[in-house]
């Protein structure tokens, strides 16, 4: 687990994706490459998406692919045979949680109040997505439930973009971002994998750009 969160604060940005069509899969996965960000949080939104996990996974071993909006038990048995090497999950779900513990594989559960960040520190958590982040308060919010547990870390999701990502990234307990704004939907649906590399790019320039500041 604490690899997996190294390696994502190195990364500062974790892609969110939603995918209609499998064949979609390795083009996107090669812009993400092609564009510097070498990670993508594949939702199990669309009856294609475990699929196109599954493709990114095996076309670009180095592209670091999870799994989320995971909802159960067995979903994480299936992303993980599919190549997932993280979960995320947009609430606490202890079940979710136990069997992600129980096989070995890092996990990131959704938590926005205190008794839900009670929940993961009670499982061994230490890192938990922040969601949904924006409608939830944004970063002052996140800055008042945080105070109390100066052991967590959290992955702000939902409502991150270019324009505020500097914000959250500047907060010392922000490991990394989830956004989808550099891998919008109908942009992978369109087959528009030149705009997402475009986009990837400028994103990982964000990043850049604030570590020389800090």
């Amino acid at each position: 687990m604490s690899e997996m969160v190294e390696t994502l604060r190195g990364i500062r940005i974790v892609p969110v994706i939603v995918i209609d069509d499998a064949a979609d899969a390795v083009p996107l996965a090669e812009a993400l490459m092609e564009g510097g960000l070498p990670c993508a949080e594949v939702t199990l939104r669309t009856p294609a998406a475990m699929d196109a996990l599954r493709r990114m996974a095996d076309a670009q071993p180095e592209l670091l692919v999870g799994a989320g909006t995971v909802l159960n038990a067995r979903q994480v048995d299936e992303a993980r045979d599919a190549g997932a090497k993280f979960i995320v999950s947009p609430g606490i779900d202890v079940a979710v949680v136990d069997r992600c513990l129980e096989i070995g594989i890092p996990v990131f559960p959704g938590v926005c109040t205190p008794t839900e960040l009670s929940v993961a520190i009670g499982r061994g958590l230490k890192t938990v997505k922040f969601f949904p982040a924006e409608p939830a308060g944004g970063l002052p919010f996140l800055k008042a439930i945080s105070a109390p547990y100066p052991m967590v870390e959290f992955i702000p999701t939902g409502g991150v973009n270019v324009a505020n990502l500097p914000s959250y990234l500047g907060f010392k307990k922000v490991v990394a971002c989830g956004g989808s704004w550099m891998v919008a939907q109908e942009w992978v649906a369109s087959k528009d994998f030149g705009r997402v590399r475009r986009e990837v790019e400028k994103a990982v320039q964000t990043v850049k750009e604030l570590n020389q500041a800090s």
